[in-house]
């Protein structure tokens, strides 16, 4: 199963985007018209961006990858969905922005692209649809020029250990099997006529850091954060404007996780 586990997860991909690209939730209307899509979380460990050669790994359709050129950057994004690159490049080019998109999965991407950059950048639901994390950063180790920062947001793996309805330990934190789903809808829209199969990991998060120290990244910050910047969980409440917890657990759980590594 874990052979065919791109396949898999490229189609359900494939699937989401068509529906995410009109969704309330990515509210493409407001970001055509300048909106900034990046949360305050990541850009307050981006500091000024202007003229950096950022790297954006499983970027979707490319909206991050766009703010971030929108603030001066020179972006790349990379995404194992060929209909969201195809969105993400006409969207680019609809807005005049010299972004850049390639499509393939993060493992094969040196088989792709041959630069160095000064950041390389993952967000939100990224790293559990990735069975292997050295080899995950090993890609990172391999596109960061040296000094060059490796920056991540992303959900807490306490979260992922929950049921649907935060209300019960449905998964374990380490990582064991795949964990194999069907899922109808979508985070973006759950009422979407949409079914999908998706293959996807947990990783404890010494998993994550160790993966990146052994790999030659030095650890700058590790941060921990007790709410989501984005409303995509069940059973959720906004406590401060763009700001959402699960109402019944409050703030007594992590959320999110920064992470802030530089290539020795």
């Amino acid at each position: 199963m874990e052979e065919n586990y791109l396949e898999i997860n490229r189609e359900t991909w494939n699937k989401k985007t068509e529906v995410h690209v009109d969704s309330e939730f990515y509210d493409q209307k407001s970001f055509l018209e300048g909106n900034n899509t990046l949360k305050q979380i990541e850009l307050d460990l981006f500091g000024d961006v202007r003229n950096k050669k950022i790297l954006h790994l499983q970027c979707h359709f490319g909206q991050d990858t766009m703010s971030l050129s929108r603030l001066g950057a020179k972006a790349t994004g990379v995404d194992l969905s060929d209909k969201a690159i195809d969105k993400a490049r006409e969207i680019a080019q609809q807005l005049n922005l010299d972004t850049q998109f390639i499509n393939c999965d993060v493992y094969s991407l040196p088989e792709h692209l041959n630069e160095e950059f000064d950041i390389v950048f993952t967000s939100y639901g990224t790293i559990g649809w990735l069975p292997d994390l050295d080899k995950w950063a090993k890609v990172i180790q391999r596109f960061l020029k040296p000094g060059g920062k490796f920056i991540m947001a992303d959900f807490h793996p306490v979260v992922w250990m929950f049921d649907d309805n935060f209300e019960g330990i449905g998964y374990n934190y380490f990582k064991e099997d795949a964990i194999i789903e069907t899922v109808n809808g979508t985070y973006a829209d759950t009422e979407a006529p949409i079914s999908s199969k998706a293959i996807s990991w947990n990783h404890a998060t010494s998993e994550t850091l160790n993966s990146l120290i052994t790999n030659g990244l030095e650890l700058n910050s590790f941060g921990e954060y007790d709410y989501s910047p984005y409303d995509c969980f069940s059973k959720t409440e906004e406590f401060e404007p763009g700001k959402y917890r699960i109402k019944h657990l409050g703030n007594k759980i992590p959320m999110v996780y920064s992470i802030v590594a530089t290539k020795k």
